[in-house]
């Protein structure tokens, strides 16, 4: 579904990321983890095709992200850990409009939005603007627009942020579901706990090189620790100690 392979970015003499490979395969989530600074964020925006590698290859389901950027995109369902909302647009508007963008078939459109707004209990105020919605439905409704197009890949980018317990639980099983019927999810967050839970894979990140990658129990004897250590002591041992 997603090869990244000896992917490595500079800006001037600064290499955020330093070849980095890893791949996903349909029914995986992989959980992407590390400090601040260490190539995360740069290793997101290169799937997206928003910065060019210096060196190595990304491809979605075969497509190369740089050579066929609008055929990778059609591919991704992204969800940034800050809403993209337009304060006066409506959340059926911000949906209509994202499947728009993505080509969906007009006469698809208000069907699928009828399917997507009971998952997160929006019904209702599916036509209040953006100003008048918390954060946390903000979330919701971005979410949602990242599914509404039906990727086969989705990268998110700390998806459960501002949502409040019962949002967050939907969120998780949303994304292990999507994993289930055959797609792929890239989780990119600071919150461990949750890539415990849903994650078949991890990868650890620190100063741009990819440490370590595994699940949790191959991390787990990477770091010389026991079978029911979680995966906070793992990242402690793997990036805070070493």
């Amino acid at each position: 579904m997603l090869q990244v392979h000896n992917l490595t970015k500079k800006f001037g003499d600064n290499k955020a990321v330093s070849s980095v490979s890893f791949e996903i395969k349909k029914g995986e989530i992989f959980a992407l983890i590390g400090p601040n600074s260490s190539g995360k964020t740069t290793i997101v925006k290169s799937i997206l095709g928003l910065l060019e590698p210096t060196s190595g290859t990304i491809t979605v389901l075969g497509h190369d992200v740089v050579k066929e950027g609008e055929k990778t995109k059609s591919h991704i369902g992204y969800i940034p850990d800050e809403p993209s909302i337009w304060s006066y647009m409506t959340g059926k508007e911000f949906l209509l409009m994202m499947q728009t963008f993505f080509k969906v078939p007009q006469i698809k459109r208000e069907k699928k939005i009828t399917e997507l707004l009971p998952i997160f209990h929006l019904n209702g105020i599916e036509n209040n603007y953006f100003d008048d919605y918390s954060r946390g439905n903000k979330q919701k409704f971005s979410i949602l627009s990242a599914i509404s197009h039906d990727p086969e890949l989705l990268v998110i980018d700390e998806p459960i942020v501002g949502l409040d317990p019962e949002g967050a639980k939907i969120a998780k099983q949303l994304f292990v579901n999507h994993a289930k019927s055959g797609g792929a999810v890239l989780l990119v967050t600071h919150t461990l706990k949750v890539a415990e839970e849903i994650a078949t894979k991890i990868g650890v990140l620190k100063y741009g090189e990819l440490i370590a990658v595994g699940t949790l129990q191959e991390l787990r004897e990477k770091a010389k620790l026991g079978d029911d250590t979680s995966l906070e002591e793992v990242y402690d041992s793997l990036v805070l100690q070493s």
